[in-house]
């Protein structure tokens, strides 16, 4: 009989551990509360599309365009391209809200424009879209149409960030999760180097294994805006087949129909910011808009 007292509590205590490691395993950060974890809508809830305020911010600016692709294109072409889609597919089904934020100038006074004009939108919801690359150190040179160039097929796949600093951090993983689920089930797989050590001062902590979501606090356009925000990294443009897979309308329609469902999940799942924030105070809505248009007009050439 003792000796059974004794088994049932060694299984208590293991069962105890296995929690444990098990809570430490999924998730990497301490003093996650019980509502930050993404939950679905309650039955019967749906998303009022009309009064959801979504801002899809286009990464970098025409003056400071990123990252260079495989074959020399800039990066900023490609955030234009795809923010432009996810625009206009959410404004197709009804998020009429739905403002595209681009903005100009160098590298630091555009982070900084593009915050405050977000945060002086009232949005629900920040979007801001990349493409990525990868550390020198990776690099190999190629010649394409008779030009070198530098690539790296090293690594493939999207990744989602958020900042652990932003004004509703719950908020931001709950997005990212939905999107990294969205991306995941139309057969996007995210890249898992950013976890290496190789990566150097590039690494970040994987906070969620499924959905491919990592914490980086130090994002200005993550950890200063006052609304939920997410930078997704739609794929490598380094990488000589996915910056191909990129451009192709095969690929961008899987990533702007995997916005739109998360999107409608968080919607659905949250009130708006500011629901009749137009109604009590009459032209609100237009000179919320009207901040969040383009300083200056992008050229077709750089479109």
């Amino acid at each position: 009989m003792r000796s059974k007292t004794r088994f049932k509590a060694s299984l208590r205590r293991a069962g105890t551990a296995s929690l444990v490691l098990l809570s430490l395993l999924s998730w990497q950060r301490a003093g996650e509360p019980a509502w930050a974890q993404a939950t679905p809508p309650a039955k019967g809830v749906v998303c009022d599309r009309a009064a959801f305020r979504l801002v899809v911010d286009v990464g970098h600016t025409a003056d400071a365009p990123g990252a260079r692709s495989a074959r020399g294109a800039v990066e900023y072409d490609f955030n234009l391209r795809l923010a432009t889609l996810i625009e206009q597919k959410l404004i197709e089904t009804g998020f009429e809200k739905t403002v595209l934020l681009v903005t100009d100038g160098p590298k630091r006074r555009s982070l900084t424009d593009r915050v405050a004009r977000a945060n002086g939108s009232s949005a629900d919801l920040f979007l801001s879209i990349h493409h990525d690359s990868v550390p020198d150190s990776f690099l190999e040179k190629w010649e394409f149409e008779g030009e070198e160039h530098s690539f790296s097929d090293r690594f493939h796949g999207h990744s989602i960030f958020v900042s652990a600093d932003n004004a509703d951090f719950p908020g931001s993983l709950q997005f990212g999760r939905l999107l990294g689920s969205a991306l995941e089930a139309r057969g996007l797989r995210y890249t898992p180097h950013y976890t290496e050590k190789f990566m150097g001062h590039r690494q970040r902590l994987l906070i969620d294994a499924e959905a491919g979501v990592y914490r980086y606090d130090q994002l200005i356009v993550l950890k200063n805006t006052r609304m939920p925000a997410v930078l997704l990294e739609a794929g490598s443009i380094i990488n000589r087949d996915e910056e191909l897979q990129m451009g192709s309308p095969e690929r961008q329609s899987l990533i702007v129909a995997a916005v739109t469902d998360a999107v409608e999940s968080f919607c659905a799942s949250r009130r708006p910011r500011n629901p009749h924030q137009a109604a009590r105070r009459p032209g609100a809505a237009p000179a919320a808009k009207a901040a969040l248009q383009p300083a200056a007009a992008v050229s077709p050439a750089k479109r």
